[in-house]
Formats: C-alpha cells, structure tokens, sequence
C-alpha cells in the first residue's frame, strides 16, 4: 500500500467502506506519507460521513489539514470540468466560469460521462501536483469511492470516451489518467466486505467489474470480523448440543460459523486479504483502531519484503 500513489477503497453499501478509507489514510500518514484523503461529492450533497469522522460536518474541493501529513478534499465534477478548460482551451477562465452557472452544471450532470469526465480530470490534477521540495504534493491519494455503479462508471470513463474521441485535449488527459489509473505500480484498488455470504460474493464481482476496466486489484478488506472464542471441536460440540434450540447465543455462535466460510472463500480467491475484527468502538474511535490494525499489517508486510 505504501509503495502506490492512488488507493481505490470500493465495496457494497454498509459495509464501512468510509470508516475504512478514513482509516487506511490516518495510517499511511503515520507511516510517514504526505496523504490525501478524497471523496466524490457535489457543492449541495449535505453533510459527509466522512468529514465527520473529522469533525467537520463537509469537505470542500479546497484541501483542509486534518493531522500532520494529512488533507482531505472532496472531488467535485464542476471543479474537474472547469481546471479542465482552463488548462485546454483558449478562454478557459471564462469557460471556467460558464462551467459553475446552474443552467450548465444542470446539462452537466445528465449528460452521459460528463459528470464521471469532471471527478476524473480533479483527481488527475491532483496527482499531478508537485510539492516545493521536489516529488508530488500528496504521496497518497485514498479514494473512498461511492456505490459500485459510479465506481465502475469512473473506472471504466477512457475507455468508453476512447470509443466517442479520437483526438483532442480530453483524449491526451485520459491517456494520462489512464497511464496511473490502470498501472499497478502506482495504483491499486481495494475492495472492503463484511464476512458474510452474500457480501463476498458481491466483492468477486465487482473485482471482476474492476479487473474489466483494468484497474489493477490490491486486494481484499475483510471488515468487522467477529471474535470467535471456540477451536473447531468445541463450536461442532456446542452446535450439536443446540441442534437448532432457541438459546441464547445461538444466533452469534451461527454468525461465527458463517463467518469461517466466508473467510474461507476469500482465502481460495488467491487474493492479498487484510482483517478488521469486530470492535465496540464508533465513529473517530472505531475509524482510530482501524488505522492501528491497518498501519499493523501494513508495517508487517513492510518487514515481510
């Protein structure tokens, strides 16, 4: 994780893809990289879980400082679409301009890949930024990315724009973006899901989604793994004994079994998986203790190579 430039963090709703993201950019801040804690959202889209793991109530496309080593932005589409004029065309500050009026970020929005073309072009400037001392601004972007429809949308935009443009500005800035997005040497996405059977087998998909638009896939979160106190003979004992019986603490003991093939599955998958057990903590502690347990591992796979 620390040798990439742009970590993917992508996952099904509710499985605590944000608490994740916010938690692996604490961490490889801690680990000494100037990082970049990004989300997709829009100037009207409310308050952001996210930035309240913070204590802010919404990020901005301007960088705050959250820790040492540390910012966040939100991505904006209107922001991406207007550095984009600027940067390409003649009379881009007054494009620029045009770009924020309501009538034309209305048509922006539902335009087939406008929308997916502005998160894209903020995200590629924010790459491209260079820091006063030399090297980039932000060692690490982390992208909590939203729901797997608009991952997949981003993921897979030069592709789909290589089809519609053959020449021109966009087409040479895709090319850039592309050139990072789908080389796994600076890029690298990670999937986060619950150990449960549905969830898992949602995650095998949309790693085969992120593998179509080949964003190269670092791996697996498996979060909130419950504790199992039992060895195996003694949880096939207990289930024996309850063989079906409502008692208490049945339910948790069939969570802990269905957990362990859960887990099971994603060991098969030949896939890098990292663990996030299941804790009392909320919100800034919960996100607190997913940094530790995710600086850990990263830190062990540091020794490991």
């Amino acid at each position: 994780m620390l040798n990439k430039r742009v970590l993917l963090v992508t996952g099904k709703g509710g499985v605590g893809r944000t608490t994740v993201a916010a938690g692996l950019a604490l961490a490889t801040a801690r680990c000494g990289r100037r990082t970049l804690l990004a989300e997709i959202g829009s100037p009207e889209g409310g308050s952001s879980p996210l930035a309240q793991l913070f204590g802010r109530e919404q990020f901005t496309s301007e960088l705050s400082e959250l820790r040492v080593r540390l910012r966040a932005c939100h991505l904006w589409a209107p922001t991406g679409q207007a550095l984009f004029l600027r940067s390409a065309m003649p009379g881009g500050a007054l494009l620029g301009a045009a770009v924020r009026s309501q009538a034309l970020q209305t048509f922006m929005r539902a335009a087939p890949s406008l929308l997916e073309m502005g998160w894209f072009f903020h995200l590629l400037t924010l790459i491209r930024a260079e820091h006063e001392e030399g090297g980039p601004e932000h060692e690490v972007i982390v992208l909590d990315l939203p729901a797997t429809g608009h991952t997949l949308a981003l993921t897979s935009l030069p592709k789909l724009l290589h089809r519609l443009i053959r020449h021109g500005p966009i087409v040479k800035a895709l090319a850039e973006g592309e050139a990072y997005l789908n080389d796994p040497r600076y890029t690298a996405a990670w999937v986060v899901t619950l150990p449960e059977t549905m969830p898992v087998s949602e995650t095998f998909d949309l790693i085969d989604g992120l593998e179509s638009t080949a964003v190269p896939v670092g791996g697996i979160i498996a979060n909130r793994i419950p504790v199992d106190p039992f060895t195996a003979p003694e949880r096939a004992a207990l289930a024996a004994h309850l063989n079906g019986a409502p008692v208490l603490g049945a339910v948790a003991l069939q969570r802990i079994e269905r957990s362990l093939q859960a887990q099971e599955r994603l060991r098969n998958s030949a896939r890098l998986v990292l663990h996030i057990p299941e804790v009392a903590e909320t919100g800034p502690e919960l996100m607190r203790t997913v940094a530790n347990r995710l600086q850990m591992q990263m830190q062990m796979q540091g020794d490991a190579t």
